[in-house]
């Protein structure tokens, strides 16, 4: 697991990824604050090439007993079963990012990483987005997830400790 410091991607000498400007410029034209959305395939793609950094932004609970991705980092937006905001999100996000590297955002169902994205925007990052339908994804008619999308659902790699 990334534990320390800010992890450096390079995007000085090297453009995004055209996935990555192709949804900056749907962002940019619907007004969203944040860089976009991704799904949790190209997330994926991007994370596992070193072209993103993928950070969970959901509750150490949340990731110890749900799953979470291999080698992803973890700064919880929220903490406890009341989902109190840390008000320290950015500051520990730019210790563990830095503030220009591409970011994408994982919560259970893409929810809380909007926020988190709008939040990290607002103090200056210019490269994050948001992972579409969070790890869980959406709440079905049985009031279950991960039945119909998400990244578990879509059978990309995970664990559990």
């Amino acid at each position: 697991m990334h534990s320390e410091g800010p992890v450096t991607i390079n995007t000085s000498t090297q453009p995004l990824p055209a996935a990555l400007e192709s949804v900056r410029a749907v962002a940019l034209s619907t007004g969203l604050s944040y860089a976009g959305g991704v799904s949790p395939q190209l997330a994926w793609d991007l994370f596992s090439a070193g072209e993103a950094l993928l950070v969970d932004v959901r509750t150490t609970e949340e990731r110890k007993f749900v799953g979470h991705v291999p080698e992803s980092l973890h700064v919880a937006w929220a903490t406890g079963t009341a989902l109190t905001r840390n008000p320290r999100f950015v500051r520990e996000l730019e210790a563990k990012t830095g503030k220009h590297a591409p970011i994408l955002l994982l919560c259970r169902s893409g929810k809380r990483s909007v926020l988190a994205a709008e939040a990290a925007a607002a103090a200056g990052f210019t490269q994050v987005y948001n992972i579409l339908e969070g790890f869980e994804g959406e709440i079905d008619e049985h009031r279950h997830r991960g039945g119909a999308d998400g990244w578990r659902h879509r059978g990309l790699p995970w664990v559990q400790d």
